[in-house]
């Protein structure tokens, strides 16, 4: 799949998810199979660029190309030079959020509540569109609310102004993350533009990854809470959709080999302390469905050094290898 100039391996897209696509998590999902992995939200407000959050989220040093940084704000002028910034930094892809329901976000017009001003919508795409030589890409959802679901109005407005792909969720943002996505506007919205769409939200295994595709007629996916402690996710997918087949799911010593990689490019970047509890809710969703999870989350909560969370891990997956082994 192609977003403008830039090529991609395939058409699978991990979400930007503030909190959770940090650098450690985005590398791991390529190495698993993720064409393209956006960076979480960074404020268009350079002003704010100083706080630690922001230097972590503006940092892409070895990551391999193509580079994803999506920006989240209300001022063109604003997202415009954020963007230019954010190109000498390295970005070879700038993504508009539109699409984020978080209150804190909507409270000042940004993320998805800019659907509902469809003219400063145009303003900031064209403005952004011109003040970069990278393709600006557009996440979105399909309106505001069910009596205003003006997902392909927007999307005519995106692919005028110069957006060369759209990621569509298939809620509104009224919905938040309640209930099912629904994927009939998103099929509209395909219809109706010529540039690459993704399918978003609720996309969670192989074979419904292969169904939206079919049903929806979008040229990719793009995958997020499906993905926290499921990086593997990106790799049956894609091997879902090459071969008809379905992989096995990781072994425990797959599982265990993957999470302390992660774990250690966490304690790499924070520092012990904060990539301690930054940890936490990625051995959470590892380990979620594994036996005695609740104690495990437990133990690991209480846990202060990276020695202790590790030594942890590693005791409860051997155990988990062992009986692996004997089964």
């Amino acid at each position: 799949m192609r977003i403008g100039s830039v090529k991609l391996k395939n058409n699978l897209v991990l979400a930007p998810m503030a909190g959770v696509t940090d650098k450690p998590f985005r590398k791991l999902c390529r190495q698993l199979g993720a064409g393209l992995a956006v960076s979480e939200m960074i404020t268009s407000n350079v002003d704010l660029w100083a706080s630690k959050k922001s230097r972590y989220r503006l940092d892409h040093r070895g990551e391999s190309s193509p580079v994803a940084v999506q920006l989240a704000g209300t001022d063109p002028d604003k997202l415009a030079t954020a963007a230019k910034l954010n190109v000498d930094n390295g970005a070879d892809i700038i993504d508009i959020n539109m699409g984020c329901p978080a209150r804190k976000v909507c409270n000042v017009m940004a993320g998805s509540a800019l659907l509902r001003d469809e003219k400063l919508v145009a303003r900031i795409l064209e403005s952004v569109v011109r003040a970069v030589s990278v393709p600006v890409t557009l996440k979105m959802r399909t309106g505001w609310d069910r009596d205003h679901r003006n997902g392909v109005i927007i999307a005519r407005i995106a692919e005028q102004a110069g957006i060369q792909m759209l990621a569509v969720h298939g809620r509104t943002r009224a919905c938040g993350y309640s209930g099912s996505a629904e994927y009939e506007t998103v099929s509209a919205v395909k219809s109706m533009v010529r540039i690459p769409v993704l399918a978003n939200g609720d996309i969670t295994g192989p074979e419904q990854a292969e169904y939206i595709l079919r049903q929806t007629g979008v040229d990719g996916l793009m995958l997020g809470r499906a993905a926290q402690g499921n990086p593997w996710l990106f790799r049956e997918i894609n091997y879902y959709l090459a071969t008809g087949n379905l992989l096995p799911s990781p072994t425990n010593l797959e599982v265990k080999t993957v999470l302390i990689d992660h774990l250690n490019s966490l304690y790499s970047l924070y520092g012990e302390f904060a990539g301690v509890r930054i940890a936490r809710k990625h051995i959470g969703w590892y380990c979620k469905h594994k036996q005695n999870a609740i104690h495990l989350r437990n133990r690991v909560n209480r846990a202060d050094t990276a020695s202790q969370q590790l030594g942890i891990i590693k005791d409860y997956f051997n155990d988990q290898i062992q009986q692996e082994l004997a089964a």
